[in-house]
């Protein structure tokens, strides 16, 4: 479809540069003058492929700014919920001047490749608010894995949780019921009750909320964030998250 539309676009340019002499437009044309017009638009881009490279260039650059538009207005539009939702987590400095916002599956590898970078990000920044959006996406295992830690917070607290979302993230093996109560007991969690409150309505809740969120938000994979006014679809590395953050910083 992008190339078809670049084409036409390519070939209006050239319609309206290699010839003048079919003034009277496309549907006043005989079929020998259309087939000619035809022939004139080919030899011109045969000529001139450059004109194609310039189309295709333009019409990126509109769906690029499109989109960057689409994001901005998607985040303006729930930006209450994104921010300042009471069921996430929220860590870094509080009082942040810039925001982080993670969407994030356990058992999503590049989200545990950016598990630690994250953690140096706001670590060796010291003002940037982190908050964790629980958005379980690949399977049964991801479920019960934000289940356990929603849980853990809901039972036990912020402090918790966080030690609940470090083991997940670095957990070798398969997230199973078993894993998890044994991984309950050994944060010094009531087994059972974790595994009750991983079942209830008030957890469902969150994973539920969160996925209407990203429908949303049009975000469909992992990780994704929200750095203050900035979409970031899929892993960055360290230094591209500093830049990104240092951008919004200066646009501030």
């Amino acid at each position: 479809m992008r190339l078809a539309l670049t084409l036409a676009a390519a070939a209006a340019t050239a319609a309206l540069t290699a010839t003048t002499a079919f003034a009277g437009g496309l549907g006043e044309m005989t079929d020998a003058e259309r087939a000619a017009f035809r022939e004139e638009v080919k030899a011109y881009l045969l000529d001139n492929p450059e004109v194609i490279v310039e189309a295709m260039t333009a019409l990126q650059n509109r769906e690029d700014e499109a989109a960057y538009q689409r994001d901005i207005d998607m985040l303006q539009a729930n930006a209450d919920i994104i921010f300042n939702s009471p069921a996430d987590w929220v860590g870094g400095n509080p009082q942040g001047d810039i925001t982080v916002v993670e969407f994030m599956d356990y058992r999503c590898g590049y989200c545990r490749k950016a598990y630690e970078e994250v953690e140096e990000l706001v670590k060796s920044d010291g003002n940037i608010r982190f908050v964790l959006k629980e958005f379980p996406i690949l399977g049964e295992q991801s479920l019960w894995s934000s289940q356990f830690a929603i849980a853990v917070r809901m039972l036990y607290g912020d402090d918790a949780y966080k030690a609940a979302h470090d083991a997940l993230v670095t957990l070798r093996g398969d997230a199973t019921p078993e894993t998890l109560a044994k991984l309950a007991a050994e944060l010094g969690h009531d087994p059972a009750a974790v595994a009750a409150k991983m079942g209830s309505d008030e957890v469902k809740a969150v994973i539920t909320a969160n996925h209407e969120l990203a429908t949303l938000m049009e975000i469909n994979g992992t990780p994704t964030f929200v750095i203050d006014q900035t979409m970031v679809r899929g892993y960055v590395p360290l230094d591209g998250m500093q830049q990104i953050v240092d951008g919004q910083r200066n646009d501030g």
